[in-house]
C-alpha cells in the first residue's frame, strides 16, 4: 500500500471563499482523483484527524466526505484505515471526450431528419403557430388558480387522462365538429405526435404497410418509420387522399394517416363521396384511418366541416387532435378518440404507457371549455385569422400580380404559394431564415418522387406589419413567380 507525501493533491489548500463548501470541495477533489486514477486502486488515505488538521477544517468535515466515498464506493475502511477501492473499469481520462459520433444508434434515429429550422424565438410566416399574444391569459390563469389548491390532483390520475376534461371535450367535440363519442373513448396525450405514435405502436406491426398522404405531415411519416412501417405515399388531389384501385390491391394498408378537413399542407377538401368511399374500403381491408383534425376549428367560409368519425357508425377511425393550434403549443395536451370496440383492448396497453399527463393542467382546461372561455377565444382567432389571411394574400397578389398562385385559404393558419421547378425552396427559406421569417419548405413535405417547389406561409402568429415586410423581403429574393 503506497502512502500519500504531504505535497500531493490531497494536501492542497481549500479555497475558503469558493461557491462550494469546504466539504464539497474535498468529496469532488477526491472523487475526480479516484476517477481519473490520479488516486490509484489500494492508495492508503491519512486519517481523518491528521487530513482535517493539514486542511485546517473541522475533523467533522473530513469524516463526512469519507462516509460519503465509502457509501458510494469509491474508498473502503477497515481498522487499518482508509483506501482507495479497485474500481471495475478503467480509470477516465481527466477530460474525457465528447466525440461519440462513432457510437451506434437505431436505423430509427438516423431515417429521422427534419427541414425545419428551429429557433428558440417565433419567427414571422411559421406554419402552425397561433397568436401567442392574443391569447387570454387573464382567464387562463383564473383556471389554473382554481385548480392548483387541489392537493389531490398532485398524485397519478386515470392514464387515460382527467375525466372532467374528457367530458368537457366530448361535448365540445360533438358540437363543433360532429364527432360521436363517449368520454370513456377519449384518451388524453401530450400533444397529436404522442397520439400518432401511440397509435402506430398499438395497431401496426413491423413491416406493416402504412399510407401517407403525399405532400404530406412529416410527423406522421416519423411516427411510421419509429413503428418500422412499410410507408408508402398516396397522391392527393383537389379533393385530398387519392387512392387508386390499384393502391388498394398492390399495396393494402394496415395504416391510413389523412387530413380530410383541410389537408396539410395543400388546404385541399376531402369530398364526401371519397369519405364515404375511404371508410368503406377501409373497412374491407381492415384498415385503421388516422384522421387528423389539427385546424378545422379555423374555417372562414360557411359552417365548419363536420368530422370524417361522425359520418358512421362503427367506423375504423381514430380521430386525433390537440390544442397546440387552438390555444398554445407548450400546453401539450393533445387527444385521440378510439373506435368503442378497441378501447377494451387497447386499455391495458394504454394503462402501462400512460401516466395521466399534467392533472392540474387539464383540469383548467376542463374549466376553460366548460366557462366558454374556449369557444370565445375561437371566435376572436377567427376573425383574426381571416384578416391576416386577407392581408397575406392581397400582399402577395400586389407584389407578384393578380394572377399569383394561391393553395388553400377557406381553413387554417397558412397559405402555399407554389413556385416554379427550378426554384430551391429549400435554399429560398434558408435565406428567408437569415432574415427573420421561417416559411416551410413545400418540397419538404414529399416523401420522394415528383416534388412541387414551394412556400408554406404561416400567418397565425405573423402581425399585419410582418406580413407586408416579409412579403417584400420574399420579393427581393424571388424577383418572378413562374410556375
Amino acid at each position: 500500500m503506497r502512502a500519500l507525501n504531504r505535497q500531493s493533491l490531497l494536501l492542497a489548500p481549500l479555497e475558503a471563499d469558493g461557491s462550494l463548501t469546504l466539504q464539497q470541495q474535498l468529496y469532488q477533489r477526491l472523487r475526480q482523483a479516484i476517477l481519473n486514477g490520479q488516486l490509484a486502486a489500494g492508495t492508503r488515505l491519512p486519517a481523518t484527524r491528521q487530513l482535517a488538521a493539514e486542511l485546517q477544517v473541522s475533523r467533522n468535515t473530513v469524516i463526512a466526505v469519507w462516509s460519503q466515498l465509502q457509501a458510494e464506493g469509491f474508498i473502503l475502511s477497515d481498522r487499518q484505515g482508509s483506501r482507495v477501492s479497485r474500481l471495475a473499469h478503467t480509470p477516465l481520462p481527466a477530460q474525457a471526450s465528447d466525440d461519440s459520433t462513432d457510437w451506434p444508434v437505431s436505423a430509427r434515429a438516423a431515417r429521422l431528419h427534419s427541414l425545419h429550422r428551429l429557433s428558440s424565438q417565433e419567427l414571422a410566416l411559421r406554419p402552425s403557430t397561433p397568436a401567442l399574444a392574443h391569447f387570454p391569459l387573464a382567464q387562463w390563469r383564473r383556471a389554473l388558480n382554481q385548480t392548483a389548491q387541489q392537493a389531490q390532483l398532485l398524485g397519478y390520475g386515470d392514464p387515460l387522462g382527467e375525466l372532467a376534461l374528457r367530458e368537457a371535450l366530448a361535448q365540445h367535440l360533438a358540437l363543433a365538429r360532429g364527432v360521436r363519442c363517449a368520454p370513456q373513448q377519449i384518451v388524453i396525450t401530450e400533444g397529436a405526435q404522442q397520439a400518432l405514435t401511440l397509435c402506430v405502436a398499438l395497431l401496426t406491426n413491423r413491416g406493416d404497410t402504412g399510407w401517407v398522404e403525399e405532400p404530406g405531415y412529416r410527423g406522421a411519416k416519423a411516427a411510421m418509420r419509429l413503428g418500422d412501417l412499410q410507408i408508402e405515399p398516396i397522391a392527393v388531389d383537389a379533393q385530398g387522399l387519392a387512392p387508386t384501385a390499384q393502391d388498394w390491391q398492390q399495396r393494402p394498408p394496415r395504416l391510413i394517416y389523412t387530413t380530410p378537413t383541410h389537408q396539410y399542407p395543400t388546404g385541399a377538401i376531402m369530398s364526401a363521396a371519397r369519405r364515404l368511399a375511404l371508410l368503406a374500403a377501409a373497412q374491407r381491408h381492415q384498415a385503421w384511418i388516422i384522421e387528423d383534425d389539427y385546424d378545422s376549428d379555423f374555417r372562414y367560409s360557411g359552417e365548419p366541416i363536420a368530422a370524417m368519425q361522425g359520418m358512421a357508425q362503427p367506423t375504423p377511425v381514430i380521430y386525433i387532435g390537440s390544442f397546440s393550434k387552438t390555444l398554445f403549443p407548450a400546453l401539450r395536451i393533445g387527444y385521440m378518440v378510439l373506435p368503442a370496440p378497441l378501447l377494451p383492448r387497447l386499455r391495458p396497453a394504454l394503462h402501462e404507457l400512460l401516466r395521466g399527463g399534467n392533472r392540474p393542467e387539464q383540469q383548467a382546461l376542463a374549466l376553460f371549455l366548460r366557462s366558454g372561455d374556449f369557444n370565445r377565444h375561437l371566435s376572436k382567432m377567427r376573425r383574426l385569422y381571416r384578416q391576416r389571411q386577407a392581408t397575406l394574400r392581397a400582399a402577395l397578389q400586389e407584389t407578384f400580380g393578380a394572377q399569383v398562385p394561391l393553395l388553400g385559404g377557406e381553413c387554417g393558419m397558412h397559405l402555399v404559394l407554389p413556385l416554379a421547378d427550378t426554384v430551391d425552396d429549400v435554399a429560398l427559406t434558408a435565406q428567408l431564415f437569415r432574415h427573420g421569417y421561417a416559411p416551410g419548405a413545400l418540397s419538404g413535405f414529399y416523401l420522394g418522387g415528383q416534388k412541387q417547389q414551394g412556400l408554406v406561409l404561416g400567418y397565425g402568429n405573423t402581425s399585419t406589419s410582418q406580413i407586408m415586410a416579409g412579403v417584400a423581403q420574399l420579393a427581393r429574393l424571388l424577383p418572378g413567380i413562374n410556375p
